[in-house]
């Protein structure tokens, strides 16, 4: 059963919130919960917050399981475009150079994984240390 938890009008370029995105995707929730506390970007901080988000949504969805034994891990997470604040600074000989203030809408996907998924991500692992 999946989870999905949305952030609206982040006032960071999606560029700058790509980079912390690409950084979890597709860990398990307590590895990307981890590498976002200590994260300097800026949009970590908010990251972290919306996989809580996302973590409590899917603990009420699924009342009787447990985080722990669940598994979870992060299926799917995009950062698209949001709304762009046209400004105009001045600039030389009367002209005005124009400044485009972007934002961002991140969506994260957590869900747990099955046996199957397990027994692929150990045996990548053990290849990946020989």
């Amino acid at each position: 059963m999946e989870a999905v938890a949305r952030l609206n009008n982040v006032p960071t370029s999606p560029r700058k919130m790509r980079l912390v995105a690409g950084l979890i995707r597709g860990k398990s929730v307590s590895r990307a919960l981890g590498l976002l506390k200590f994260e300097p970007n800026s949009g970590a901080a908010r990251l972290e917050k919306l996989l809580l988000s996302a973590l409590s949504n899917w603990q009420q969805k699924n009342e009787d399981a447990r985080i722990e034994e669940a598994n979870l891990y992060i299926k799917e997470i995009f950062v698209n475009e949001g709304k762009m604040l046209k400004r105009l600074r001045p600039a030389p000989q009367g002209r005005g150079y124009r400044i485009r203030k972007r934002s961002n809408h991140v969506t994260v996907v957590i869900d747990s994984m099955t046996e199957e998924q397990l027994e692929q991500q150990s045996k990548k692992s053990k290849k990946a240390n020989k």
